[in-house]
């Protein structure tokens, strides 16, 4: 159950559990998905282990397998994470059990399809469009609007495509369960497929799933709907959603207010907060650390399900007063972590709180140090 004001939980409240469906989780601290580009045909390699392992043994709450497509065209990048094929998952399924070797800290992996936004460079290399002729792709989209200059206009999705795209998120959601992850996380934010869909920007079908708010979230929904099916009642399904464009004219928090209302009545399991990305060019307002957050509280505010907060948020003591100001349920960080893997450390220092690590690691703090870690034998 999502916190309320007048829930009075053990402080602090970062390192208190949480319960998403059937999952519990140690604590609220969330490890982001973050894509590497590093895979190859869509598998994940030694430099995923090496990574995530780090993060695994991080003391978080949760950790999530950054950004996996759903189909071959429906990655970024030719270096992204893929389900889409056997493979696929017999390479996930070698990282899931190089990570379970390590940590018992709960696994989410997030499902996505890049839509018109694929095709790509990595960021290092560019992160411009890889025409066809050159090892790319055309990209797709639903409707043929052209993301940013000089790119090529997509190719609007068929009826036919749609159904496609919809088995093939299914697909990965029992891939994804054969992996043996805990938790699922579809993306529809941060301007791919399931956020173009929704937002009228890039969305500008005259059929069934274009025009009004209730037609541009039906695909999304039913996105939603295959993918909690076939992953079964066992395993917790949330979406990162986005919570505005930042555009006049584009999806805003209203509308996502009842996006939300919707996912929770078809059993989503949680609310993972974020924005934009959808328009090149796009004007943040008041961009800096907890920027999103109140996106989140509004939509927390709207539906009893677990909502998680991100957005540069990396001080201790501003994660615990978004989740004291019922802001929130849980902190999702990426970057954060990216230079800090064992920031959890941190967090329990500042905070007074203890947090689990590997044996071998229980050596690592300095003589007269508060003790942070969670042992069994009771020794600090």
């Amino acid at each position: 159950m999502a916190m309320t004001p007048n829930d009075t939980p053990d402080r602090p409240i970062l390192f208190s559990p949480m319960q998403i469906g059937k999952l519990r989780l140690p604590n609220r601290i969330v490890v982001a998905p973050m894509c590497q580009y590093s895979a190859v045909d869509g598998n994940a390699v030694d430099w995923h282990a090496i990574h995530l392992g780090s993060l695994a043994i991080s003391g978080a709450g949760l950790l999530c397998i950054e950004a996996t497509a759903v189909q071959r065209e429906g990655r970024i990048t030719p270096g992204c994470l893929g389900l889409y094929g056997d493979e696929n998952l017999t390479a996930m399924q070698r990282l899931v059990a190089a990570l379970r070797s390590v940590s018992g800290i709960p696994l989410a992996i997030q499902l996505s399809h890049s839509g018109r936004k694929t095709s790509m460079r990595r960021p290092w290399d560019g992160g411009s469009h890889i025409p066809p002729e050159e090892g790319g792709w055309q990209p797709r989209g639903p409707s043929s609007i052209q993301r940013v200059p000089g790119e090529p206009v997509p190719d609007a999705f068929s009826l036919s495509d749609i159904r496609g795209i919809r088995d093939s998120f299914a697909a990965a959601a029992q891939r994804s369960c054969a992996a043996g992850v805990d938790a699922i996380e579809l993306h529809m934010a941060h301007g791919y497929l399931l956020h173009q869909f929704l937002s009228p920007l890039s969305n500008q079908r005259l059929d069934e799933y274009g025009g009004s708010a209730k037609n541009r979230m039906r695909f999304p929904l039913e996105v939603f709907q295959a993918v909690r099916e076939a992953a079964g009642p066992g395993v917790p399904v949330g979406v990162r959603l986005s919570g505005t464009d930042w555009a006049d004219g584009g999806w805003d928090i209203e509308q996502a207010i009842e996006m939300a209302k919707e996912l929770e009545a078809l059993g989503c399991a949680f609310l993972d907060i974020s924005s934009g990305g959808i328009l090149h060019g796009q004007k943040i307002a008041n961009i800096g650390p907890g920027y999103q957050v109140p996106l989140a509280a509004r939509i927390k505010a709207a539906v009893d399900i677990p909502v998680i907060a991100v957005g540069l948020i990396t001080c201790p003591e501003h994660a615990e007063a978004i989740l004291e100001a019922c802001d929130a349920d849980l902190i999702a960080l990426a970057r954060g972590f990216l230079n800090e893997p064992r920031w959890p450390w941190r967090a329990a220092a500042k905070l007074g709180a203890t947090v689990n690590a590997p044996p071998q690691l229980w050596r690592a703090l300095p003589l007269g140090h508060a003790p942070i870690f969670a042992r069994k034998d009771g020794i600090q």
